[in-house]
């Protein structure tokens, strides 16, 4: 079960239908819709592109984690200190933005840990919007899992995550809800599983939680929806934990995905995890079932949009 994450760290429209999805963009934009530079085939660097009110979409077309477009998205790669895992041992170097044939557009965010089972070797990697505007509604990501490293030996105790979480773990209203793939495990319980953990506090912890002993290696539609005292989690589209009380949303939060270790067990030479994410998806204040996220991203992809925000500013 997850540790608290560091001591420190920086109403909707329904799902629209293919047609009606691009009519709308067509008419909010003046044009047609799509989150590509003139001439370029590069995103926009526009912070708020248009389209569904309360909307928030991001199939990864960048160039890199230097790509100007990425921070005018708000997106930023972490660096610095603080945990989980392996402490201080945040790098740029493990996110990139490469083509990839199984994803949908053929485009992925890749999320790259690597070690050599010493902690001046250990590169964790997170990216996480900075908005602080995200509440209530549905969240989703297509996520890939890894069950093995993509190079080196196996057995390390990797984290391969999807949340939303308070801008501070020091904040009165903590908020954080968690996806985390352990595919070894970790914390002395064996893998793989899948835990999925409401926060009402990071420090000292208080959570509830749940374990789903099961392979995950491959691509999968995660989501959470959390409104009228309610959160959910899902796994393409079956139900894995429900909390509620004191263990919902308390104040906005920003969306995370990170790929790090717990633990060094061992040294045994370099080896390279690598998550991925298809696509993200957020409605504010409503709760949309899988097939209608699912119709939704499709209608961008095939209107060309790579990326929308109409979330309103925190």
């Amino acid at each position: 079960m997850s540790q608290s994450r560091r001591t420190s760290r920086r109403r909707a429209w329904t799902a629209l239908t293919l047609p009606a999805l691009l009519c709308v963009l067509a008419a909010c934009s003046g044009g047609p819709a799509s989150g590509k530079g003139a001439g370029d085939g590069r995103p926009s660097a526009s912070p708020t592109p248009s389209g569904p009110p309360g909307t928030l979409f991001d199939n990864f077309h960048y160039s890199g984690a230097d790509d100007p477009a990425l921070a005018a998205h708000g997106w930023e790669v972490r660096t610095g200190g603080g945990g989980p895992g392996i402490q201080d041992s945040w790098n740029t170097a493990g996110a990139g933005f490469p083509a990839d044939t199984t994803a949908q557009g053929g485009k992925v965010l890749q999320l790259q840990s690597s070690t050599d089972g010493t902690k001046q070797g250990t590169k964790q990697v997170e990216v996480l919007t900075t908005g602080k505007n995200l509440f209530t509604g549905t969240y989703a990501a297509r996520v890939y899992f890894s069950d093995k490293p993509s190079s080196g030996r196996g057995g390390d105790h990797v984290v391969q995550t999807f949340f939303p979480i308070s801008p501070s773990d020091a904040s009165a209203n903590y908020s954080e809800l968690d996806f985390e793939y352990l595919p070894n495990g970790g914390w002395g319980t064996a893998g793989p599983r899948l835990d999925n953990v409401s926060w009402y506090k990071a420090d000292p912890p208080d959570r509830v939680n749940k374990s789903t002993k099961q392979r995950l290696e491959g691509w999968h539609l995660l989501m959470i929806t959390a409104m009228d005292g309610k959160v959910v989690y899902s796994l393409d589209g079956k139900e894995t934990f429900t909390s509620s009380g004191k263990y919902v949303p308390r104040e906005k939060m920003d969306i995370h995905f990170s790929n790090w270790l717990i633990d060094l067990p061992s040294t045994g030479g370099q080896r390279t995890w690598d998550m991925k994410v298809n696509w993200v998806y957020y409605k504010a204040d409503q709760v949309v079932s899988q097939a209608d996220v699912q119709k939704t991203v499709d209608g961008f992809y095939s209107a060309g949009t790579n990326y929308v925000n109409t979330v309103p500013k925190g």
